[in-house]
């Protein structure tokens, strides 16, 4: 006659009671139910804080997440902005004197002391016109001008890189122009893209920063 508990009856659990049988203790397991995500290991953050479904980037709280220059290239040099301007100024400059000759619309003609101002009005509208349909077009088509795309540069929205839509690129031209053709064009000029050499840490003009975007090199 044997002496030996029947199965089920001891202190121990049978080897096969799946019901009964206790988790090896000291090796970090643990059923799905005792944690959320198993093991008692914390869950992943939230897609804003380090990563997302989409990687990085700004819907994934990528590299524009706490640094919006993150994974851009680098701030164009504010000499280089001022030459680009400065040739885009030439070359829109002498569409507005050959439009403006044809159309008999001069700055302003000197007849016994008489200046007329409506000449005057009449050339700046015109520049202005020129002028803001210029940048708007090629910004929001590529980001670049044609003295910045000679120079190796180009402008992007400030939160994502992206080229400016046409909305945002008409922003920036209308802060940038107007004044220019109807008041002030050199001082204008100089304190609205000089305050790209002053500005940190982003060396936005005035134009920038009312439109949200940077001057960076093209890749």
């Amino acid at each position: 006659m044997t002496t030996e508990p029947p199965p089920g009856s001891g202190d121990q659990p049978p080897e096969d009671d799946r019901f009964r049988k206790r988790p090896p203790q000291g090796e970090g397991a643990g059923s799905p139910y005792d944690a959320p995500y198993g093991g008692g290991q914390p869950p992943p953050p939230p897609y804003g804080e380090g990563g997302g479904p989409y990687g990085g980037g700004p819907l994934g709280g990528g590299p524009y997440q706490g640094d919006p220059l993150a994974g851009m290239p680098p701030l164009a040099d504010s000499g280089k902005r001022t030459l680009a301007r400065i040739i885009d100024m030439i070359l829109v400059g002498i569409v507005v004197w050959l439009v403006t000759w044809g159309f008999d619309v001069h700055e302003y003609s000197v007849d016994s002391d008489r200046i007329e101002v409506g000449k005057s009005l009449g050339q700046s509208t015109v520049a202005a016109v020129l002028y803001v349909a210029y940048d708007t077009f090629l910004i929001s088509r590529s980001g670049q001008t044609l003295g910045k795309k000679w120079l190796g540069m180009r402008v992007a929205n400030l939160d994502n890189g992206s080229t400016p839509s046409v909305q945002t690129s008409l922003v920036r031209a209308l802060v940038l122009w107007l004044p220019f053709a109807y008041c002030c064009a050199c001082v204008w000029t100089i304190i609205a893209g000089g305050w790209s050499y002053f500005d940190k840490p982003y060396k936005q003009g005035l134009h920038d920063k009312a439109a949200k975007t940077v001057v960076v090199t093209a890749a």
